[in-house]
C-alpha cells in the first residue's frame, strides 16, 4: 500500500458524524441541513428520472444545466459567463481536486490560507503541489498582506481561495479580495475560488466572487455547488467555471474523476436554478433565523461566539467563554456529557492550530437546535 494514502487521516465530518451516530449524539458537526426541502427541485429529479434518459451525459454535463448555472451567475453575480466556461461535477470536492489535477505540475507551489477546508492539503500533496500555508489574523479573520507577499515565490502558480470560508462562516473583506487579485495579476497566479457558500450570505449582505475583480476573469476557476444551494448536499452536483481554455483543461481532469454526473439530478438543478430565485431567499432567510437563534442560545448559556456572517456555522471561542479545555477535549467531552457532536477548529489547521475554538452547525430543526443547548447548558457546569 502506498504509505501516502496508508497515513492519510479520516476527515474530521466523518470522524465526528461516526460518533454521533454510535453515542446517539446531536450531529452538530457535518454541515447538512434539516430543512427547508425545495420539493420542486426534488420533483423535477424524480420526473426525469422516469420520463427522461438515465444513461451517460455528456462528460461536461447537460447544456440545460451549463446554461443554468451561467444564466444564475449572471442574475446574482452580473458575471458574462457562457455555457462552454462550466463543466459540472460531482460535488465541489470533484471540483477542487479536478481543478488541482489540472492545473499541478508537480513542483508547483500553491498557496492554501487557513483555518482550511480539510480536503484542499492532500489533494495538492497528492496532485504533486507543494503547499505555502499562509495564516488569516485570528483575531480579524483577514489576510496579512506581509504574510501573501512572503508566501509568494518563483515556483507559485496557484492560489485556493474559500469565500465564504467554512470552518469560521466569514465573508472576505472587499480590500482582501483586490489585494489578492493584484498577487494573481502581478505574478501571473490562477486562483481556485471555492464558492459553494455564495447563496448562504446572511444579514443583507450579498456574494461578491474574487472573479469579479479586475484581472480576475481569464485567471480564476469559480466553483460553486448546488446541494449548498438547495440544500440538497446527498445529491453531490457541482460545477467549475473558467475561461474556454482553462476549462478545457479542467474537463480532461474531470473525465478520468467521474467522468459524468446523474442526468437526473443535473435537470432538476437546470430547472430549480432557472425558477426559484424566491425559494433561494426564503431558505437563507431560514437559515438566518436559525443562526440568530442558536446564536441566543449559546449567549443565554455563557458560551461566546465568533460572528457568522454566512454558511450554516457558528464557532464558539472557548477562552472567551471561559471554558478552560482545547477544542479536541471539548469536543470529545461534550459527546458524552451533552450529546452533542461538533468540530474542533484546529482540525482545519495544517501547522500551529489554535486550540480555542469549536464549531457548530445550525442548519437544523428548532426543537434538535434547543435539544442540543439543554445538553449543553447541563454539561457546561462540569466543564468548567
Amino acid at each position: 500500500m502506498n504509505p501516502l494514502y496508508r497515513d492519510m487521516p479520516t476527515t474530521i465530518f466523518e470522524a465526528m458524524s461516526m460518533r454521533a451516530r454510535e453515542t446517539g449524539a446531536i450531529n452538530l458537526g457535518q454541515g447538512f441541513p434539516d430543512g427547508p426541502i425545495n420539493a420542486a427541485v426534488i420533483a423535477a429529479a424524480c420526473d426525469a428520472m422516469h420520463q427522461r434518459s438515465n444513461q451517460y451525459p455528456p462528460m461536461i454535463g447537460l447544456p440545460e444545466l451549463r446554461d443554468a448555472v451561467a444564466g444564475w451567475y449572471a442574475r446574482h453575480q452580473a458575471l458574462d459567463l457562457a455555457a462552454d466556461e462550466v463543466v459540472v461535477t460531482s460535488g465541489a470536492t470533484e471540483a477542487i481536486a479536478a481543478a488541482l489535477l489540472a492545473l499541478i505540475v508537480p513542483g508547483d507551489e500553491v498557496l492554501l490560507f487557513q483555518p482550511l477546508y480539510d480536503a484542499y492539503l492532500p489533494l495538492v500533496q497528492r496532485a504533486g503541489g507543494i503547499a505555502r500555508i499562509v495564516d488569516l489574523d485570528r483575531t480579524s479573520w483577514r489576510i496579512d498582506p506581509a504574510g501573501l507577499t512572503a508566501a509568494i515565490g518563483p515556483r507559485t502558480r496557484l492560489i485556493v481561495f474559500n469565500d465564504p470560508m467554512n470552518p469560521l462562516g466569514t465573508c472576505a473583506h472587499p480590500d482582501d479580495q483586490a489585494l489578492l487579485a493584484q498577487a494573481c495579476v502581478e505574478h501571473d497566479l490562477i486562483a481556485i475560488c471555492d464558492e459553494v457558500w455564495e447563496a448562504l450570505v446572511y444579514d443583507g449582505a450579498e456574494h461578491r466572487s474574487l472573479m469579479q475583480q479586475p484581472g480576475m476573469r481569464e485567471r480564476t476557476v469559480k466553483i460553486g455547488s448546488a446541494g449548498k444551494i438547495f440544500g440538497l448536499t446527498g445529491w453531490k452536483l457541482g460545477w467549475m467555471c473558467a475561461t474556454p481554455p482553462i476549462a478545457r483543461v479542467l474537463a480532461k481532469a474531470h473525465q478520468f474523476l467521474t467522468f459524468t454526473s446523474p442526468p437526473h439530478l443535473q435537470w432538476a438543478v437546470a430547472e430549480g436554478l432557472n425558477s426559484q430565485d424566491a425559494w433561494i431567499a426564503t431558505a437563507r432567510a431560514e437559515h438566518q433565523a436559525s443562526r440568530d437563534f442558536f446564536c441566543a442560545g449559546l449567549h443565554a448559556i455563557g458560551l461566546a461566539t465568533i460572528p457568522s456572517a454566512a454558511t450554516y456555522f457558528v464557532t464558539v471561542d472557548l477562552a472567551a467563554s471561559q471554558v478552560p479545555m482545547d477544542d479536541v477535549a471539548f469536543c470529545e467531552a461534550i459527546i458524552g456529557s451533552a450529546g452533542v457532536a461538533a468540530i474542533p477548529i484546529s482540525a482545519f489547521y495544517a501547522e500551529n492550530a489554535p486550540s480555542h475554538l469549536v464549531r457548530f452547525c445550525f442548519a437544523k430543526h428548532r426543537a434538535t437546535l434547543q435539544a442540543a443547548l439543554d445538553g449543553l447548558a447541563r454539561a457546561l457546569p462540569g466543564l468548567r
